[in-house]
């Protein structure tokens, strides 16, 4: 665990010196209707040129993207969320373990299944990290708020 920290504040010693502000994962979100009562809640990340973002299972080190969804009586989720784009594996000797990740986009898909025929929001949150070759971001976390159900 030592060796972790040690390694996450070496990452992130170019970070605090430099003033810019960096944002190399652009989210957005989107549900589509699978059938009456069920939709895929869609999160998609697109990942700047020489970034990765970790997979949710990523290995022992960087912190792995994960998703919050708040409690709501007229959506539930059902099942993991699923994953599809190109996984990458590869062995960081930083942190000295393989881990999983993806580059360019990867797509965050959940069912929901709504109950009644009212509009609600599927509302929740994903934290997650970015590394390049060189420093690793602090985790960030992004808020989100997709409407499902209704007519």
């Amino acid at each position: 665990m030592k060796r972790l920290f040690t390694a996450l504040a070496l990452f992130a010693l170019p970070l605090l010196a430099s003033a810019q502000i960096e944002n190399p994962v652009k989210w957005s979100f989107s549900s589509r209707k699978v059938d009456a009562t069920t939709y895929e809640v869609h999160a998609t990340a697109t990942i700047d040129a020489g970034w990765h973002l970790y997979a949710q299972e990523t290995g022992e080190g960087p912190v792995p993207t994960t998703f919050k969804f708040a409690k709501n009586p007229l959506a539930v989720t059902s099942g993991k969320v699923v994953e599809v784009g190109k996984l990458h594996k590869s062995f960081d000797k930083n942190f000295n373990t393989e881990l999983k990740y993806y580059e360019k986009s990867v797509d965050f898909v959940q069912k929901v299944t709504v109950k009644g025929k009212a509009a609600t929001k599927v509302k929740g949150s994903v934290e997650f990290m970015v590394c390049d070759d060189h420093q690793c971001l602090p985790p960030k976390e992004q808020e989100f708020a997709i409407a499902v159900g209704g007519k």
